[in-house]
């Protein structure tokens, strides 16, 4: 959620920034005027519970004193004013109520550096990479046998199989094989080697309760694109960021052990009920796909060298992988409910001849934070909410597809980039499966 505190502190500022984002400015003044409301609610409550225990003193100093009727007439003030707390106190709690379903749904004030647009089209493309850049060459061109899409190339080779995945689970479940279920592993060992340095690995559980989905944002905003278990009150993870911005909820951490940096590679699963009918072919989106993400929690101070250290991992990987791709600062309204700040990374496929978004390195402020309850003790004893970043380094289904398209030969084989070859027992060149 968004600070409170400083809302009062600056509303006009606030209000000016939330506007970029097409929060109104009467939804602003609806929360400040129910904070007033709440805070004096509060305080009358505050004021009848402080009564209430002065005359609960008075009583027994009565008793002490063998003054029955006097004790008696001092309780039945006593609970008449207590009645009244209970009341007050349940108005309270009402508006509170109001007040923190009104702010879960507001979004992160955007950083200056965010672009104004309304939607992915006025996103702003920071620079694009391609291999032998720095020697003068051209963006790549690609030939005829690389401009098939990859599920007729993962149809040829075998080693992807959608209509049996659909048959398994329905339409945008994707099932790999062979080769292909080889290639997908292999990302996923590789991208975690990466990592290892500075990231500590994770293995979250892939479901979370509701509290745990309240804590990035994704509820209750994103419900509707969310796969829910209702009878265990548990949702599938959308991303291992889910698990990972919890992981240390309602703690206070020491200033010293920051940032803390975290690393997982979990399957992801999206109902993408806002996509219905669009790039429903192949791997271009699915409901469920594997994804390493990187996170850390940090001090204000160690942010931007967070956000930094996890778009620099993702595009070392890319560049190692030697895929073609660019970076866009997303606009906002483009950006997601949480994020202060995201970068994303889109790969060129030639086959569909598509840039894929395969990364969205964001900064999200102390926003998750506030609802996670995630602290950390400075030097001079005072607490502070950490500041949270996280990225994708990588989201494989596109990058899968990137790859086969990329690498396709004349002959229809697949040749992978060596960085591959350990983690495809030193196999990098995919070829037809003998009928």
């Amino acid at each position: 959620m968004i600070d409170l505190v400083q809302l009062r502190r600056e509303p006009d500022a606030v209000k000016a920034a939330l506007a970029r984002r097409g929060v109104s400015s009467d939804t602003m003044d609806e929360i400040l005027a129910l904070d007033v409301e709440h805070r004096r609610r509060l305080q009358e409550a505050e004021g009848h519970r402080a009564l209430v225990k002065e005359l609960s003193r008075q009583v027994g100093e009565a008793r002490r004193h063998n003054d029955a009727a006097g004790a008696d007439s001092i309780a039945a003030a006593s609970r008449a004013l207590g009645d009244e707390e209970r009341l007050l106190s349940e108005a309270s709690e009402a508006v509170a109520t109001k007040l923190r379903d009104i702010m879960l749904m507001v979004p992160n004030v955007p950083d200056p550096r965010v672009p104004d647009g309304v939607d992915e089209s006025d996103n702003v493309e920071l620079r694009r990479w391609w291999v032998d850049m720095d020697k003068g060459t051209p963006i790549p061109t690609y030939r005829d046998y690389q401009r098939v899409p990859h599920w007729e190339i993962g149809t040829e080779l075998g080693i992807l199989d959608m209509e049996s995945g659909a048959k398994i689970a329905g339409s945008m479940f994707p099932l790999y094989r062979g080769a292909g279920s080889r290639l997908l592993r292999a990302l996923g060992f590789f991208a975690l080697d990466r990592h290892a340095d500075a990231y500590e690995e994770i293995r979250p559980p892939s479901f979370a309760l509701t509290e745990t989905m309240m804590s990035t944002g994704h509820l209750p905003k994103s419900a509707d694109d969310m796969y829910l278990i209702e009878r265990d009150g548990l949702w599938a993870i959308p991303t291992s960021e889910v698990p990972l911005t919890s992981l240390h909820r309602g703690e206070i951490l020491d200033e010293a052990s920051l940032p803390v940096r975290l690393t997982a590679q979990t399957a992801c699963f999206r109902r993408e009920a806002g996509a219905a009918g669009r790039d429903t072919r192949g791997l271009l989106r699915v409901h469920e796909f594997d994804k390493v993400e990187l996170f850390a929690y940090c001090t204000p101070d160690q942010a931007d060298e967070a956000h930094a250290d996890i778009l620099r991992r993702a595009e070392e990987l890319l560049q190692a992988l030697g895929l073609t791709y660019r970076l866009l600062n997303l606009c906002t309204g483009d950006l997601g409910t949480a994020s202060a700040y995201t970068i994303d990374l889109e790969v060129f496929s030639p086959g569909v001849d598509r840039w894929l978004e395969v990364s969205s390195v964001s900064w999200f402020r102390d926003f998750q934070a506030r609802r996670a309850n995630v602290r950390y003790r400075r030097s001079d004893g005072s607490t502070a909410l950490v500041h949270t970043v996280n990225g994708s380094a990588l989201a494989w289904a596109r990058i899968w597809a990137a790859l086969v398209e990329t690498y396709r030969q004349a002959d229809g084989s697949v040749a992978l980039p060596g960085v591959l070859a350990p983690y495809m027992g030193g196999e990098t060149t995919i070829r037809p499966r003998p009928s």
